[in-house]
């Protein structure tokens, strides 16, 4: 048994998993789960760089996961950032002021190595399902970026592209320095025919159509599944490894979009930093979805993070 620490820091939050990993029975038991929004990247699209104040809410948080890595006496870490942090020109501050605060060095790594981390996380608690039929076709859908990965056991095709919730929210849905509450149709058809384009690029290396089974991860598909279940609050146990129908997600899709930003945070398990954001990250979803035919999508709570985690173990 291993206790190891786990950082992912996206374009939209930071989340910190300490475990205790058993490589001889493959079960990962978690000891802290946690995320905060902190939005990276915020601006990145537009600008190229990291706002100096994403970088100070990054950083915070940091302070906060290295006590409780402290606490918890785990003996390796391993801080992995994705799409923001990749893009940005002024990358080598944020990666001084991790250091500074972690003692490690972030490794921002390559989209396909991304996809390598989120297939094995999602996945392998589901290889000895016999209800879910192979191959997996598994989506994490972040702020930045979309990962798909097709594969059996392993990866057989993976493809990062650049949609996500954050940046088509902030490409398609802002005007004047504010998203726009609800969106014009115009928007919408914009930023699907966007979100259609780069389907068309992952299908020229992943062979979508050929999965059997869809697996949703990151807090855009988790949210769309709580809203299904409308939980009073954000559960967990309940959202992981539930099913949604396509039916139900156009239709979540659909009132996320229509909806004010008042009655998106009414939501109960909505959390705060994904209200602007998450009509945008349904309908990557939807898009996936009816792209490849999936009735339904299986929803994992556990991904890049726990991917991350077993490398380290």
């Amino acid at each position: 048994m291993t206790r190891v620490a786990a950082i992912d820091c996206g374009t939209n939050s930071i989340r910190l998993l300490v475990a205790d990993a058993d490589p001889g029975t493959g079960e990962l038991t978690d000891l802290d789960r946690r995320m905060t929004i902190v939005r990276l990247g915020q601006g990145v699209d537009r600008t190229g760089r990291l706002a100096p104040e994403a970088l100070e809410r990054t950083f915070a948080a940091c302070r906060e996961y290295a006590e409780i890595i402290k606490e918890h006496g785990a003996e390796h870490l391993r801080f992995v950032a994705t799409s923001a942090s990749r893009d940005a020109g002024n990358r080598d501050a944020f990666v001084r002021g991790v250091l500074d605060v972690l003692g490690v060095e972030p490794e921002v790594i390559t989209g396909d190595q991304e996809a390598e981390f989120s297939f094995t996380g999602a996945t392998k608690e589901l290889t000895g399902r016999t209800d879910l039929h192979r191959p997996f076709l598994v989506v994490d859908i972040g702020g930045g970026s979309t990962e798909f990965v097709v594969g059996d056991d392993h990866v057989r095709a993976a493809r990062s592209v650049d949609v996500g919730c954050v940046r088509m929210t902030e490409r398609h849905l802002v005007r004047d320095g504010a998203v726009t509450d609800p969106p014009t149709e115009e928007q919408i058809a914009a930023m699907r025919a966007d979100i259609e384009a780069a389907l068309d690029h992952a299908e020229e290396t992943v062979p979508l159509r050929e999965a059997h089974t869809l697996v949703g991860l990151a807090g855009s598909v988790t949210t769309v599944s709580a809203i299904a279940q409308e939980l009073p609050g954000y559960d967990s146990e309940a959202i992981h490894h539930s099913r949604v129908s396509r039916d139900r997600v156009r239709e979540i899709t659909g009132w996320l979009l229509r909806s004010t930003h008042a009655e998106r945070a009414a939501v109960p398990s909505m959390h705060p930093g994904r209200v602007d954001v998450i009509g945008a990250g349904a309908l990557v979803l939807l898009a996936i979805m009816e792209r490849i035919g999936a009735e339904e999508v299986v929803v994992s709570e556990h991904d890049i993070l726990d991917g991350i985690a077993w490398s380290v173990a």
